[in-house]
């Protein structure tokens, strides 16, 4: 019964100021109260790392957990898993590759020459654990949306230190860098049509892996 009569009355505020707006008048109604968001989550860095891979999975994400001294390995595992051979990269990625992996720092590539690659690697500046998305703001290591998103397969870094878990934390987070073209990534590009039928690839990459490192973000 409380929802209903908070809907009623949120339904019956609105329609007054309606009223209030066709008729010249100002509405005479009290401001509403602001609604009591939640700022800070209370979760473990532990507890965050779980739900985010969790959250990343439902979203057919594919997802790695490593410690630090094994993130190298594990890229180069990902990347023989996939039978990438040619890879893009933005400037500023402090990461060593696989020598089996031609690799190219982003310049300013088109679109067309982008598409050519068989993956992309990219860091992330924070990732929200409820929601599950990475968001990439441009910083070193992240570059320009263009390469996040032309090619078909992007593996992503996200460090433990950089897990939040919620999205007033995330923001807090992106202050320094939010005029920027920030990327909002949850799961692999993806889209339906009227009749539901699941297509990926269409706005962004088919497959998104992402690896979890254990330790802070460096």
């Amino acid at each position: 019964m409380t929802q209903r009569r908070a809907a009623g009355t949120a339904r019956g505020d609105v329609l007054a100021r309606i009223r209030a707006a066709v008729a010249g008048e100002p509405a005479a109604l009290p401001p509403a109260d602001p609604p009591a968001y939640r700022m800070r989550g209370e979760m473990s860095a532990v507890e965050l790392t779980d739900l985010l891979a969790d959250r990343l999975a439902h979203y057919r994400a594919r997802v790695r957990c490593v410690p630090p001294e094994m993130l190298a390995t594990e890229v180069a595992d990902a990347l023989a898993a996939r039978e990438a051979e040619r890879a893009v990269v933005p400037p500023g990625l402090d990461l060593p590759l696989p020598e089996s992996v031609d690799v190219t720092v982003d310049d300013g590539l088109t679109a067309g020459e982008l598409d050519a690659f068989d993956a992309v690697i990219t860091r992330a500046a924070v990732a929200i654990a409820e929601t599950g998305t990475i968001i990439l703001d441009g910083s070193a290591g992240q570059g320009r949306r263009a390469i996040s998103l032309v090619p078909d397969y992007h593996l992503c870094i996200v460090e433990r230190g950089q897990v939040v878990q919620l999205v007033p934390e995330a923001l807090a987070r992106l202050a320094d860098t939010a005029r920027r073209p920030l990327t909002w990534i949850s799961g692999p590009s993806a889209t339906s049509d009227i009749e539901l039928e699941r297509v990926e690839g269409v706005h962004g990459p088919r497959t998104l892996e992402v690896i979890l490192v254990s330790g802070p973000a460096s």
